[in-house]
């Protein structure tokens, strides 16, 4: 038996405790969405003294705001009411698809304030003429924020694909390999804001920032806190939330449901391999079933819905073809990691009515639990507040309510 005691952090120091407890108070204040200061030291466990001491320096800091008076209905003065602030630092998400690129500003209270959408067919384009148009769609945004006194504190980039170490390993639907996408979008950004204080660069896969935002601003508020997310694009992105915390893998790569293989011997996938879940339940193998142009991206699915609400035979008979290619693969995941809920996202949601009744029928024939019956309720459309672009601004929102000390200045142009 190895007895080697594991290494321990340094004690904390008064300072350390401090910056814990602004992230303590800040995040009370948040999840309350308003409170007063007797209300955040009874939830935080601090002493008022403490707690008052802690909010004078999120109130100067502009992380917080003062919203008038309210009473207990007990004796004393009544209490000041806290609110997050709806301006000063706020989160930019970015996210790259296929066919489009949308940018999103998030303030400190997670209200999309800010959102950019520039649909365009980003196949076959140079990464760096890709990244360089995101950021000009971004710094549109960022003078958007300005002008409602919000300033982002950092950027988060999101792809379709295998993101690593600020570099984007493979993303098959885009034909990037070994691409530096933090730095690239940093380069193009601060060339278009030279004044501008540097904005920190992130980036994540785009389904796993989807599934964030669910868990933020969607079925996480309603206390689903285990789910498998399904992003519906140009390819299939899969992302697992469970307890809370997103399921990220040893190498930060789980998720990629869209490249488990139906078939060995289906057609060829841009991954590489044959027979993978996008090439008969993706945007484009749906398109092609129902005798719609596979290259005709948002107006394509927009068809395909009309088509499906008229009952075109063609049109159904694809989407349930689908459905039952998804049942199938997600009945392992669910077999696998056992989650409370399903979400279907990207085109899929709108799809949800015609889809279910397929990938239901799966789940209900293939999960050993017995729980997934047609009339479960786990099989879900995601919130039309739960998207990529969403998710990846709230990531930043998410770092300032972790540690707003270290954001107390970034605010401030150089």
């Amino acid at each position: 038996m190895n007895n080697t005691p594991i290494p321990l952090g340094p004690k904390a120091d008064k300072a350390t405790v401090r910056r814990h407890n602004l992230s303590l108070v800040l995040r009370a204040v948040h999840d309350a969405g308003d409170a007063t200061r007797a209300a955040v030291a009874t939830r935080v466990g601090l002493t008022r003294a403490a707690v008052s001491s802690l909010v004078e320096q999120l109130l100067e800091n502009g992380f917080l705001t003062e919203w008038g008076k309210t009473s207990s209905g007990q004796a004393g003065r009544p209490g000041t009411v806290l609110k997050v602030a709806r301006t000063g630092p706020a989160g930019l998400g970015v996210e790259i698809n296929v066919d489009y690129v949308a940018v999103c500003v998030v303030d400190l209270a997670g209200t999309d304030r800010v959102r950019l959408v520039e649909h365009v067919d980003n196949r076959g384009v140079s990464p760096s003429e890709v990244l360089g148009r995101a950021a000009q769609l971004a710094a549109r945004a960022l003078a958007s924020a300005a002008e409602q006194d919000l300033t982002p504190v950092g950027a988060h980039v999101v792809v379709p694909g295998l993101v690593t170490g600020g570099t984007v390993r493979q993303a098959p639907n885009l034909g990037w390999t070994r691409v530096a996408v933090e730095g690239l979008f940093a380069q193009s950004l601060s060339a278009l804001a030279p004044a501008r204080r540097p904005l920190p660069v992130s980036s994540d896969n785009e389904a796993n920032a989807a599934a964030l935002a669910e868990l933020w601003y969607g079925a996480g508020t309603e206390g689903v806190r285990s789910f498998l997310y399904l992003t519906g694009e140009i390819g299939i992105g899969g992302a697992l939330v469970v307890g809370g915390e997103l399921l990220r893998g040893a190498h930060g790569f789980a998720g990629e449901i869209g490249h488990m293989v139906v078939d060995p011997d289906g057609p060829l996938c841009p991954c590489g391999a044959h027979g993978c879940l996008e090439q008969y339940a993706g945007q484009a193998a749906l398109l092609a079933a129902a005798g719609i142009e596979t290259t005709a991206g948002v107006l394509g699915v927009a068809e395909l819905q009309r088509r499906v609400r008229r009952a075109d035979p063609d049109a159904l008979a694809a989407v349930e073809r689908a459905g039952r290619q998804l049942g199938c693969v997600v009945s392992g995941a669910v077999n696998l990691f056992d989650p409370d809920a399903v979400m279907l996202g990207g085109f899929y949601r709108a799809l949800t009515r015609w889809l279910a009744p397929a990938v239901e029928h799966e789940l209900a024939l293939r999960v050993i639990s017995g729980l997934w019956a047609k009339d479960s309720g786990r099989l879900r459309a995601a919130s039309p507040l739960g998207d990529a672009a969403r998710g990846a601004a709230g990531v930043i929102v998410q770092e300032v309510l972790a540690d707003p000390a270290a954001f107390a200045d970034r605010g401030d142009d150089d």
